[in-house]
């Protein structure tokens, strides 16, 4: 762990409510969780800490980001080549997939217009449209394991590699010609998803399959 930045402030946690837990995605009270090991999606109510809905995913699920009435979710079939497959909250998913770049891809961030995309190895955000069609390469310095988008900025939880526990959050605005990157704060365990229920930012401590939520920094 970094020692020269702060430590994320937890607020909040609960028990995952699947075995490995990997994706997650806010709508409002509500989250948004994917199985790595049951290839299924729950909706949770985070204050109940209640399952109020459940669904198997075509696949195994990755990263998961609210698009109005659906969610768009990272799957990946028998020979892990990812697509990008939409599940319509209270029916379940549909037949249409896109591919990823090159089927690659881990987690997803929606900023009411365009789709975004990680590419963890690749250490970049791919801005895709409708089609899957690549706009714009967005270089990261680390390795990206969740993302959000807040207020027009990325936030991301980041690693060096695969190798080094160092996570990072790093706060992103691609909306200048040239990206501008800070780090926030650390983080003193395996995260993965990041998502933002308009006041906190929630992620998952994967080696004790937790829900955690914590105080966006600044």
């Amino acid at each position: 762990m970094n020692q020269t930045l702060s430590t994320i402030e937890e607020l909040l946690r609960i028990p995952a409510p699947c075995p490995s837990a990997i994706g997650l995605a806010c709508d409002g009270t509500d989250l948004w969780i994917g199985s790595f090991s049951t290839n299924r999606i729950y909706g949770l109510n985070a204050q109940q800490g209640r399952v109020f809905e459940e669904a198997v995913a075509p696949g195994r699920p990755f990263g998961l980001t609210v698009t109005g009435d659906a969610l768009r979710a990272v799957v990946g079939d028998e020979a892990d080549d990812r697509y990008i497959r939409r599940y319509i909250m209270g029916k379940n998913f549909k037949s249409e997939k896109v591919p990823c770049p090159d089927a690659t891809g881990s987690f997803l961030a929606y900023d009411g217009d365009r789709l975004y995309l990680s590419q963890r190895e690749n250490q970049c955000i791919l801005e895709l449209d409708e089609t899957g069609r690549v706009l714009r390469t967005i270089p990261v310095p680390r390795q990206i394991t969740g993302m959000v988008i807040v207020a027009g900025r990325f936030y991301l939880v980041t690693t060096e590699s695969r190798e080094v526990d160092d996570y990072r959050l790093l706060c992103l605005d691609a909306r200048k010609e040239r990206p501008e990157v800070h780090e926030l704060a650390s983080i003193p365990y395996v995260a993965r998803s990041l998502g933002f229920d308009g006041t906190r930012l929630w992620t998952i401590d994967r080696d004790q399959n937790q829900i955690v939520a914590f105080a966006k920094p600044g």
